[in-house]
């Protein structure tokens, strides 16, 4: 069982040695420019503008607050200074 172990070990790390050292390092080079002339490319279609933009107004509701609007916060300005000292 020991035998079979050690050769499994041994195969592992031979195998793993050998594909790590074959690795090449690899550069990319990127273009430095790169001229697009667009009067070349041609686009079928009319270059006007829409006459009329228009957008159907739609219904505004106004909501209550359901909170109750408070006067003074002094209760809770107490207590979180007295929770600093």
């Amino acid at each position: 069982m020991k035998l079979i172990t050690l050769a499994l070990a041994i195969s592992v790390f031979t195998f793993s040695g050998g594909s790590h050292a074959q690795k090449k390092k690899i550069n990319y080079e990127y273009k430095k420019f790169e001229k697009f002339d667009f009067d070349e490319i041609g686009v079928a279609g009319e270059a006007g503008s829409p006459g009329d933009i228009s957008v159907s107004p739609r219904l505004r509701n106004e909501f209550k607050n359901k909170l109750p609007e408070r006067q003074n916060f002094n209760k809770e300005m107490k207590k979180a200074i007295e929770g600093i000292r």
